[in-house]
């Protein structure tokens, strides 16, 4: 599986690259033909209904622990049951959502009468309804990428989603041009769910063989699935809240115009989640047979530092590159009236640096089954940022929501989890810390270098623009090679190179 692991890493990171760029492409095409205001309703409803995932309550997080529990004995028919089970629950989930969506659907005039006009309130309506289909229909489908990803099938999930990534932004366009506004966007959106659920069916039933069982409710099984999944719940709390709380806000005690330029800034914000994760999925399976087995804290640190140091390389490699450049591109790329999005995504993203190259011990405590403090944590500073964001927002606008964000992430995920780490989980940080020194002093460097050319050539033009992006990944090349690859890294890394030209 190791071979496996490699290459959905590959397509995972083309369609992570393919994905960037359409959107890159598609948001600006997006506000433009939709118009800041329009675009602001959209965002604000996609955020709500988005929030609906939520149902889920870890429920999909359970499966690959309970998943390799029951493969570790060769019990094929307790799988089964697991199955069932599973499938079961999550069109129950689906139900739910459906009927919370009709709940959604007939408040909006209550719900948004400050933030929204007449005709914004009828436009989210709409989207509600199908963007609720959208969510709905996705619940299932879970049952199926959860056995797919089980049995780490990791290049058939990339490439289709790399296909969906391509097949959203093709249909919304097309919708776009016939006239169908932010109705067809979200149309092509439902569409292709619908399109990925068969997918997922189709290659879990016909070509993994998975197999179902009805015939008895095990108590017990969904009794420890709930028990597990409930604190995994609390955590997801924390992720909606802070991914799709703000919008709403915004929306209700703002504007749709301040809803438009956050949810630029989330966008980009939004471009570095994929790149961390990618590489901690494909090793969800592993951490997992691991705990099963030895459960060793030695090998688990290790694990975590290895997936952490490459996933703190691409960290900084974007992020600092969008300190040098990321202004310009702004004004390019969503127009004006945005220029307040460039210091938001700063703000906002250094903090996520715990997340994505941490990611990995998550998973572990996951498989060790002790996310409760975790849970418990998030959840109050969840709360903590929308208590910042409902007192300021009236005053500071979506500067209230960037420091609500902030606050809760900086305290969660940065303080509380790499004491957690320490003291509970028995992973050595100070391990962990020590093999990032070489990557966060080098970007550091390369960074300033780059600020400092920007001072004689300012980036205010497309071509100096382009420049200043080349010098810096030059730049970063050379010094990563330099300062931050070990010998053994780079001697990899020439004899592929060698191969490949022979």
């Amino acid at each position: 599986m190791a071979g496996e692991r490699g290459k959905g890493a590959a397509v995972g990171y083309i369609n992570i690259i393919a994905t960037t760029i359409i959107n890159l492409l598609y948001t600006p095409l997006l506000i433009r033909m939709l118009g800041q205001d329009d675009y602001g309703v959209f965002q604000m409803t996609n955020s709500v209904v988005q929030a609906l995932l939520i149902l889920t309550m870890g429920f999909d997080f359970a499966y690959v622990k309970f998943y390799s529990a029951r493969e570790a004995k060769h019990a094929e028919k307790e799988i089964w049951k697991l199955n069932g089970m599973y499938l079961i629950i999550f069109i129950a989930i689906a139900a739910l959502a459906v009927l919370c969506g009709c709940v959604l659907f007939t408040n909006v005039d209550f719900l948004f009468s400050k933030g929204l006009d007449e005709s914004e309130r009828k436009l989210a309506k709409k989207l509600i309804a199908i963007m609720v289909y959208s969510v709905a229909i996705s619940f299932p489908g879970t049952v199926f990428d959860s056995y797919i990803m089980v049995h780490e099938r990791f290049v058939f999930q990339q490439s289709r989603q790399l296909a969906t990534s391509i097949a959203v932004p093709v249909l919304a366009v097309f919708s776009l041009y016939l006239g169908f506004g932010a109705v067809g966007v979200a149309s092509a959106k439902a569409i292709m769910s619908t399109i990925l659920l068969l997918l997922n069916m189709n290659y879990a039933v016909r070509k993994l063989r998975m197999r179902f069982s009805f015939s008895s409710f095990d108590s017990t099984l969904f009794k420890s699935l709930a028990s597990f999944s409930f604190w995994i719940f609390l955590n997801q709390i924390f992720d909606i809240v802070n991914s799709y709380a703000p919008n709403f806000l915004l929306g209700a005690l703002s504007s749709a115009r301040t809803v438009a330029v956050f949810a630029v800034a989330l966008q980009i914000r939004s471009l570095f989640m994929p790149l961390s994760t990618v590489l901690m999925n494909v090793f969800v399976p592993k951490i997992n047979r691991i705990v099963a087995t030895s459960n060793d804290d030695i090998e688990l640190t290790q694990l975590m530092t290895h997936v952490g140091r490459y996933q703190m390389i691409v960290f900084c490699f974007l992020y600092c590159g969008f300190i040098v450049v990321g202004k310009y591109f702004i004004t390019i790329w969503a127009g004006s009236g945005f220029d307040d999005a460039y210091l938001m995504i700063l703000i906002m993203t250094l903090p996520q640096i715990f997340d994505l190259t941490q990611n990995t011990g998550m998973a572990i405590q996951r498989a060790r089954n002790k996310q409760k403090a975790r849970s418990l944590a998030y959840v109050v500073t969840a709360f903590l940022n929308i208590l910042i964001s409902v007192v300021f927002i009236p005053k500071y606008g979506y500067w209230a929501t960037t420091i609500g964000y902030v606050v809760s992430v900086v305290l969660s995920t940065g303080v509380f989890m790499n004491w957690y780490f320490q003291f509970r989980l028995g992973l050595s940080m100070k391990y962990f810390w020590a093999k990032m020194v070489p990557t966060l002093v080098t970007s550091a460097a390369v960074t300033v270098i780059c600020l400092l050319l920007t001072t004689i050539i300012p980036v205010i033009s497309l071509k100096r623009f382009l420049f200043m992006g080349c010098l810096y990944v030059f730049l970063y090349s050379i010094a990563s090679w330099l300062f931050v690859l070990s010998k053994d890294e780079r001697q990899f890394i020439q004899k592929k190179f060698v191969k490949h030209q022979r």
